[in-house]
């Protein structure tokens, strides 16, 4: 097991406050219009703030490798079924549009 780390109430706040920045960001920027781009920054804005929460909410950074090797696993099959999916969307248009 790993030692059992203690976050500082002055890092929660931090966290906290780059969490609440980053929403203000996202609503920003979601009243611009960056075209295809759109959902590409809603995206990244929203990986930056789920890794903050990973990182430090749900305590990931200070435990063992084992459970990132976990949670990447995870992440990495979410990934493959969202690949398929699409793929399977792609060859259904690609298939319809040539009969």
């Amino acid at each position: 097991m790993s030692k059992n780390h203690s976050i500082s109430f002055k890092i929660y706040l931090t966290v906290l406050v780059i969490l609440l920045i980053l929403t203000v960001i996202t609503v920003g920027v979601a009243q611009v219009d960056f075209g295809m781009f759109n959902a590409f920054f809603a995206m990244l804005i929203a990986t930056v703030k789920a890794g903050l929460v990973l990182m430090y909410f749900m305590h990931l950074k200070y435990d063992e490798k084992l459970y990132w090797l976990i949670f990447g696993s995870a992440v990495f099959f979410v990934v493959l079924l969202y690949f398929f999916s699409e793929l399977d969307i792609v060859t259904r248009v690609i298939q319809n549009s040539v009969l």
